[in-house]
């Protein structure tokens, strides 16, 4: 309703790392909304999840810091965020995998998918999230205001993890697990 445009309007902030990048259901930009309001008012918004492996094939998991503004406390894949408005996703994802984890590696784009969560906090995590897996045997120097702790856990045991204590994990990182291995088994078994 025009209220609450007008509302919208208002409450943006200037401030680009501040703002997310609403989107439609096919990913075009359709405006700028401060981070807050975006997940108080549930809004469609970009953002991407990297899933790194080390060479034996266990997947590295960061557990979120305690003062998240959701999800505080709970495992998920290595690094989930979202790019500042105007900034490339592939720029954004290098970015934030160094701000969070201390780390840099090759990242390849593998698919996207988007889901909705409403948490009990009153806020909704609403994302349009582009998917990123990488490969590296470097150990993460975690960011304390992102990260409390991390550790690699074989796809085996951290499918038996998931299975007995889902509470323990992340909302969109149980969607995203389930996806990343089918990619996985499907470009490892891909016909020559």
């Amino acid at each position: 309703n025009k209220f609450l445009l007008i509302s919208l309007k208002i409450t943006a902030y200037n401030n680009m790392e501040d703002c997310l990048i609403l989107v439609d259901e096919n990913d075009m930009p359709c405006g700028k909304l401060e981070k807050s309001l975006t997940h108080k008012l549930g809004l469609l918004h970009r953002a991407f999840s990297i899933f790194i492996f080390n060479t034996k094939g266990e997947m590295l998991l960061q557990q979120r810091a305690m003062n998240k503004y959701h999800s505080a406390g709970l495992w998920s894949n290595a690094c989930c965020s979202h790019p500042r408005f105007g900034e490339e996703l592939n720029d954004a994802v290098k970015r934030r995998l160094y701000e969070e984890m201390g780390l840099s590696c090759k990242l390849e784009y593998a698919f996207n998918f988007t889901y909705k969560v409403n948490f009990e906090n009153g806020l909704t995590e609403h994302e349009y999230d582009h998917v990123f897996i990488g490969i590296t045997n470097a150990q993460p120097i975690l960011n304390i205001h992102e990260a409390a702790a991390w550790k690699y856990m074989s796809p085996e045991d951290l499918i038996l993890e998931m299975t007995l204590y889902p509470e323990k994990f992340t909302e969109w990182f149980k969607i995203a697990f389930t996806k990343v291995s089918k990619y996985n088994y499907e470009l490892n078994h891909a016909s020559v």
